[in-house]
């Protein structure tokens, strides 16, 4: 989930970035401008410590990667929320420090992982980009997963692929058509991400059509939905194996900007710019980073179950609507500026894009990490959701297919967007419930 800077899911380009101009910088935002070798990669500005010794050096790379992005604010809620959870102060104020503290950790995880994926190349960049771009929802869940809460994980799976493909994309076409009266994308890459969301969303409905159409025990019968969703995880990840390839590899001028914009190889580059943080502390800066959002995400699971026993609010609305929205962030701001830039190729690659690691990457993942430590995590979703996720890629896949948005096409998908939240939120834990089959109560 990127700070203020254009991502492109799977790439790591840099191109046409709008961080925020917070830094003094030849181009505004503290980077130099700067262009790359023959093969696009681009050293950063420094790689050792500055004149005036380790200690100054550390303080100016501190002090530029704290001012990269304006959420970095937020960050004073990461000890404050580490506190609250150590000293077992009361639950509410737990889930709402750490769920404030995880937005800026997500702002510095993605910060750091764009900042590594310029010094490995394209390929590795891309497969680093798939690790970390939805990394902090895929600590929580598994986090969730160890403690056996299963409909937390679903719930969150679920809900980072709506708000990215209805709440970030209708922000975008909403956003970018009231300044831009039509707005065009390279409909053959919309078209092959959608078609993949379809087939992700079939695999949420074989494994529902299925267990309604047996007739052994509930308990029985989950065991097979079990042994299927473990197999169709296989698949999932093996499908998304063969997208990087063509995304990275066999048809990569499809999703170059450069190419789909009818630039030359002559032209210079727009907007490139050098890594600010070596290697080395991009490694450092992921590790800890990433150390606090699972302490962090710890506090936040653990908070849960009495924040629904004291509020009311439902275990599904916390994990579909609450935790994507702190996961997502600083991406969903990224999404909607380069929108309203004109730049719809990477606003869609970051919207789609991320909703398709999720559903390819991150859920069948899941699932076979709850298979190794005997959680029984399944693609078996409840028929409410599995309905919500299949019309939801209906409607984006409707929309997308002539290559053009406008703000009231973004208006349809923010609408669908609401009536899905307010229909979670009235909708109970207890609704539909399978009993007797484990983590579906």
């Amino acid at each position: 989930m990127p700070p203020f800077g254009d991502i492109e899911e799977g790439r790591p380009s840099r191109q046409n970035s709008e961080r925020g101009p917070l830094l003094d910088g030849p181009n505004g935002n503290g980077y130099a401008a700067g262009y790359g070798d023959a093969n696009g990669r681009i050293a950063p500005r420094s790689q050792g410590p500055r004149r005036g010794g380790f200690g100054s050096h550390v303080c100016s790379k501190t002090k530029a990667i704290l001012l990269s992005n304006y959420v970095n604010t937020l960050l004073i809620f990461v000890p404050l929320g580490i506190v609250a959870g150590a000293m077992k102060w009361n639950s509410t104020a737990i889930f709402v420090m750490n769920f404030l503290a995880i937005i800026p950790l997500a702002a510095l995880l993605s910060f750091a992982t764009e900042e590594l994926a310029l010094m490995v190349g394209e390929t590795l960049g891309g497969l680093l980009n798939a690790t970390f771009g939805n990394a902090v929802e895929l600590i929580v869940s598994i986090v969730a997963l160890t403690k056996g809460e299963i409909r937390i994980v679903q719930a969150s799976m679920l809900g980072s692929i709506l708000s990215n493909i209805l709440l970030v994309l209708g922000m975008c076409f909403f956003f970018g058509g009231l300044k831009h009266k039509e707005q065009n994308f390279n409909t053959t890459v919309a078209s092959t991400m959608s078609s993949l969301m379809a087939v992700a969303s079939s695999s949420l409905i074989i494994p529902a059509a299925l267990y309604s159409t047996l007739a052994a025990p509930k308990e029985a019968s989950f065991k097979l939905i079990l042994d299927l969703s473990r197999g169709t995880s296989v698949v999932l990840l093996i499908l998304y194996v063969l997208y990087l390839v063509f995304q990275l590899d066999t048809h990569a001028y499809l999703f170059d900007a450069q190419h789909e914009s009818g630039e030359s190889d002559d032209d210079e580059p727009q907007g490139q710019q050098t890594a600010l943080l070596s290697g080395v502390e991009s490694g450092v800066v992921l590790v800890v980073v990433t150390v606090m959002v699972a302490v962090c995400a710890e506090y936040l699971v653990g908070s849960i179950d009495e924040i629904v026993a004291s509020s009311g609010i439902s275990k599904t609305f916390i994990g579909l609507i609450l935790i994507p929205i702190v996961g997502n962030a600083a991406e969903h701001v990224t999404a909607v500026v380069v929108a309203m830039k004109n730049k719809m190729d990477l606003a869609i690659g970051v919207a789609i894009g991320s909703s398709m690691q999720i559903a390819l990457l991150v859920t069948p993942f899941l699932v076979i990490l709850g298979w190794i430590i005997g959680q029984p995590m399944s693609l078996y979703f409840q028929t409410f959701e599995t309905v919500v996720f299949f019309v939801s890629v209906l409607i984006t896949n409707y929309l997308i297919q002539d290559g053009k948005s406008n703000y009231l096409e973004g208006a349809m998908l923010l609408g669908i967007y609401t009536i899905i939240a307010i229909s979670f939120f009235v909708y109970p834990d207890s609704a539909g419930s399978l009993g007797g089959v484990p983590g579906q109560s």
